[in-house]
């Protein structure tokens, strides 16, 4: 797909839904051809607390199918979790033929949080650096199509977002207690982060680095390059024409006072 230069300029409201529906419709044809070829492709979204993964996501499956475009966010590991190989509980939500799965934090949680906050030992951080290049190489050897983003923020602009689920009721769900504690470990995050480049940015599956300063843009320009990604054909059908109903033949509607209705609040 061949995608137009974005203005620098702030982008207004429609430029932006304009860019966005035409991305979206080119998923839509991604989706068909990741669907009829049975490919299997696994797109993992890291970044720092309020880069806007969620919302580029979000974005991308807005008008996809569930049943081919899967969103994969675990919570903590339960206990049973922590005893098993590390990678396994990760590995079981991988992709059958002809399906997309996004990953909204992954395995390199243990590369991020866990390594920051302590929730991990040395020899636990040590390993998965040892072994997530080869997990990640196996995951491609298997036929596995590997895209990794990483969204990039200021500290600037994470203070700036951080402040508005402060004060925005519909949004003050999205700072957990971890989100809160981590908040001040700003260059411990940037070091993990550096380190996890250096053993993981492999050529099988290198990492591709998302701008998230302005959400518009990261959003626009993260969906462009995974569309870059993934070579496809338009398999759209050609317009199609709807038979004519059937008369009722003797069919009578049970009474509407017979059912429940929703109440009408609104007009």
């Amino acid at each position: 797909m061949k995608v137009e230069n974005i203005s620098k300029k702030k982008m207004d409201q429609k430029s932006y839904e304009e860019a966005l529906f035409k991305l979206q419709l080119e998923l839509v044809k991604l989706q068909e051809w990741v669907r009829q070829e049975g490919l299997k492709v696994v797109v993992i979204f890291e970044g720092r607390d309020a880069a806007g993964k969620g919302s580029a996501i979000k974005r991308i499956t807005q008008q996809l199918n569930p049943r081919v475009c899967r969103v994969v966010a675990l919570p903590a590991p339960t206990e049973r979790e922590k005893s098993q190989w590390y990678f396994q509980r990760y590995a079981t939500h991988l992709p059958a033929a002809g399906e997309i799965l996004l990953f909204d934090r992954s395995w390199y949680n243990r590369a991020g949080v866990e390594r920051v906050m302590g929730f991990c030992t040395d020899e636990e951080y040590e390993e998965f650096l040892r072994s997530c290049p080869e997990f990640e190489r196996m995951l491609v050897r298997s036929g596995i199509i590997l895209i990794k983003y990483w969204f990039s923020i200021s500290d600037e602009e994470q203070e700036r977002r951080f402040q508005r689920r402060l004060e925005e009721p519909n949004k003050r769900w999205k700072l957990s207690p971890i989100d809160i504690e981590s908040r001040s470990c700003w260059v411990e995050y940037s070091r993990a982060k550096d380190q996890m480049f250096a053993y993981t940015d492999i050529k099988q599956a290198p990492w591709y680095v998302v701008k998230s300063d302005v959400k518009r843009y990261a959003r626009l320009n993260c969906i462009a390059h995974l569309l870059s990604m993934i070579p496809y054909r338009d398999l759209t059908p050609e317009p199609i024409e709807l038979p004519k109903r059937k008369a009722g033949r003797g069919y009578v509607r049970p009474p509407l006072s017979d059912q429940n209705f929703v109440p009408e609040i609104y007009p």
